[in-house]
């Protein structure tokens, strides 16, 4: 298997913060905006953006995490899967504009179960998405709303998102299972 590193910690920094001013732009500043980070690499992702917003603005967005293991239309095949905990702001989702904030954007199918679960949460303003990486092919009707990076990606090779909160290393790297 071969690796190769597509970003590093500055490229990572770097589009964090970009999407962070790109949030800002669209919705007239933060006062609505909560960021739900999808477990696990979405949640310090989530957070970075927040404090990257915080810097830009002055405005502190609240942070939270949605789990959407129960929610996965793939719990047949892909059943050793553990829960993590789902932490909502404390004045809920309504009436807000939620960011979904995820690591990888492939299929959709995350997203999709993202979209169900926050139907049982409460009824968002809106819905936006965004991720540090796409690598495209989509297998549902679901765009990101801020990319961090596009990867165009072989179906046969993996992406790998590493965040010095989770990992010993800070990196993308798309690794060919060839």
């Amino acid at each position: 298997m071969s690796q190769r590193t597509v970003m590093d910690s500055g490229d990572i920094s770097r589009s964090i913060t970009r999407m962070a001013h790109e949030i800002l732009e669209r919705n007239h500043g933060a006062e609505s905006v909560i960021l739900l980070g999808i477990p696990s690499r979405g949640v310090p992702i989530a957070q970075r953006l927040s404090d990257a917003i915080e810097k830009a603005s002055g405005e502190r967005v609240p942070v939270g995490a949605l789990d959407v293991t129960m929610y996965r239309d793939d719990l047949r095949r892909n059943p050793t899967r553990a829960p993590s905990p789902t932490r909502i702001p404390e004045d809920g989702i309504d009436d807000k504009i939620i960011v979904l904030v995820d690591d990888v954007f492939f299929s959709g199918r995350t997203i999709r179960a993202a979209l169900d679960a926050l139907t049982n949460i409460g009824r968002p303003t809106a819905v936006q998405l965004a991720v540090l990486a796409d690598r495209g092919h989509r297998e549902l009707p679901i765009r990101a709303d801020y990319v961090g990076k596009n990867l165009p990606t072989a179906r046969a090779e993996r992406v790998f998102v590493r965040l010095s909160e989770v990992d010993d290393f800070e990196g993308v790297i798309i690794e060919d299972a060839r």
